[in-house]
Order: structure tokens, then sequence, then C-alpha cells
């Protein structure tokens, strides 16, 4: 799995269309260990209107298998 950057303001594409990430989005929980285990999921919208909330693991199994591609842009 690669390591993927991702921020808002990230653009994509998924499916043909364009989506840009509006937020990112974590959430915790205590086990039974003293250790939080967080996961870190994303609200894409898309151009169309449509609206995402997709975990980085699912994001980033996307992008590694080419469903989605991260557009990179000048700094």
């Amino acid at each position: 799995m690669s390591a993927l950057e991702i921020k808002v303001g990230t653009m994509l594409i998924d499916n043909d269309k364009l989506g840009i990430v509006i937020s990112e989005i974590k959430s915790g929980t205590w086990s039974e260990e003293p250790w939080f285990n967080w996961t870190t999921s994303y609200e894409i919208k898309y151009s169309d209107g449509d609206r995402c909330i997709m975990t980085k693991h699912s994001l980033t199994r996307l992008v590694d298998s080419g469903k989605i591609v991260i557009l990179h842009g000048k700094k």
C-alpha cells in the first residue's frame, strides 16, 4: 500500500467524475488495552453534487488499483 498524502482540497478523478476532499474525519475508540485505535475518513464532494465518505484505507486501495486518480497541482 502506498504512503498516500490526502488533505482537504485534494482533487481527484473517480469513475470519470471530478471530486474534491472537503473534510477529514478522525474517529477513535478505546480498546481493552490503553491505546486509541484511530480511523481516518474523507468526505468527498463531486462535481455532479454527490457526496461520499470513504475511509483512508479504501481510498488508498482504490488509488493503488488505478480506479481513483489523485490530481497533483504545482506548488
